[in-house]
């Protein structure tokens, strides 16, 4: 199965702001996003379309026209929990270094930490991988959710999460056909 993921475009929201799983609406420049992204995916056919239901995800699977989307809760970006919406800036400083420090195994205050993300991930990736074990699946979703994946394909630990570059509406793909998975190329 080859599995291509596809980060959301960006929001609108200003800058510095924990929206994890809010539901932000995308920007002003959706349209042209959406746009570019689609080029990028240009000539590829999908056998089925998964998406995080967050709005920002369902807005670009449906513009990118790649068939009827499938929503999948588990595609969802982390739960900052009491830190939604707030500025990084402004949340409690030994908070968030403590968080900072150890985000695999610590979750923001009512939130979830990293390795519950990723597991949730897995849990789709496992389900996926059994229904469509020939076939080409997009999934449109989050950069957490692109990372978690990312690090598990490599066996690398979470730590190393933001060591990976998941612009808005990059493209990402992983190829697990052989024995061994592979990323055949990331952030596209």
């Amino acid at each position: 199965m080859k599995l291509t993921l596809i980060r959301h475009t960006s929001l609108q929201t200003s800058a510095g702001i924990c929206y994890g799983q809010s539901d932000v609406d995308v920007a002003t420049s959706f349209v042209n996003e959406a746009e570019s992204t689609k080029e990028k995916l240009a000539g590829t056919a999908f056998d089925a379309v998964y998406t995080s239901p967050l709005q920002r995800c369902v807005k670009l699977a449906n513009a990118l026209k790649l068939g009827e989307p499938i929503e999948d809760a588990r595609l969802m970006e982390l739960n900052f929990g009491d830190w939604e919406l707030q500025a990084w800036d402004d949340m409690p400083r030994d908070l968030f270094d403590t968080w900072a420090h150890d985000y695999a195994n610590i979750a923001p205050p009512n939130g979830e930490t990293f390795s519950q993300l990723q597991q949730r991930g897995l849990n789709f990736l496992e389900e996926i991988l059994a229904k469509h074990a020939n076939e080409h699946i997009a999934v449109i979703s989050h950069g957490g959710t692109i990372r978690a994946l990312l690090a598990h394909v490599l066996n690398m630990p979470l730590k190393g999460l933001f060591r990976f570059t998941i612009d808005y509406g990059s493209v990402t793909q992983l190829n697990f056909s052989q024995a061994v998975p592979k990323i055949e190329f990331v952030n596209l």
